[in-house]
């Protein structure tokens, strides 16, 4: 069972600071951590247990619509991990998430990345970054028979991409997500995939060469759940009325599915 909400996410907030810093990195294809165990054991078993209903999800298309299936449905759904957002939750399930969003949204996990990823944002920022310079925005995602996307870098907004495993077991290992390297000829050459295992993820800073794919998922028996963690780039004026602007809207949205527009 958690403990008071003010010692778990100090607890929580440690633990996935560690992970961070304890992380393998790796240079090839691009500079990324391997993150294992980020979440403490009790926690991540009530994270299993306290999933948000089917019903909480809500579709997140893509990139032109790209998961968007021919009858409407999408092959990925998602719960933004903000209060705004998780105030539909009840009880136990909305304590827990509220404490994970809360956590991966602290500025000592976001500090960790920064530290750790410092070769990757050099890389395209120069030194003219800092911590404060990345919003962050989580995201329980849900994929379901169907998901797939081609090699891609990540848009420019985007600072640092984190991707955290949440299955149950190791059962659908082998979809977790692919690095690969572009030639000159513009061909993908396939360098690792990251193991699809519980408590298990990556992060890198997105650059010009972070390609990053997912294979074509087929029949899965049963949903391939994650968490996204995007840090958004934050240093202008434009770039910070936009990130809070998506999150308000983002919410508008949410609360117009809530009430059965959509």
């Amino acid at each position: 069972m958690l403990k008071s909400a003010h010692t778990d996410l100090n607890y929580l907030t440690s633990h996935i600071a560690q992970a961070i810093r304890s992380a393998e990195a790796f240079e090839e294809p691009f500079y990324h951590l391997v993150l294992d165990g980020i979440f403490p054991a009790d926690v991540y078993a009530e994270m299993q247990e306290l999933m948000p209903s089917a019903g909480h999800f809500r579709a997140l298309a893509g990139r032109g619509n790209v998961n968007i299936r021919n009858d409407g449905s999408s092959t990925r759904v998602k719960v933004d991990l903000f209060p705004e957002y998780l105030r539909h939750l009840e009880g136990r399930r909305k304590t827990l998430w509220n404490l994970v969003g809360a956590a991966l949204c602290s500025d000592v996990v976001r500090d960790a990345f920064v530290e750790r990823l410092g070769p990757g944002l050099k890389r395209r920022f120069g030194s003219a970054y800092k911590p404060t310079d990345f919003f962050p925005i989580p995201m329980l995602t849900r994929d379901t028979s169907g998901y797939r996307i081609a090699e891609h870098t990540d848009t420019h907004w985007k600072g640092i991409t984190v991707q955290l495993y949440l299955p149950r077991d190791e059962s659908l290992n082998g979809v977790g997500t692919v690095f690969s390297s572009r030639g000159a000829d513009g061909k993908f050459t396939r360098v690792k995939q990251m193991d699809f295992i519980p408590n298990h993820g990556y992060a890198f800073a997105v650059g010009d060469n972070t390609w990053h794919s997912v294979d074509p998922t087929g029949e899965l028996p049963m949903s391939r759940d994650s968490i996204l963690h995007t840090y958004f780039v934050d240093q202008t004026a434009f770039q910070k009325a936009r990130n809070r602007g998506k999150r308000v809207g983002n919410f508008l949205k949410n609360e117009f599915r809530q009430l059965g527009g959509g």
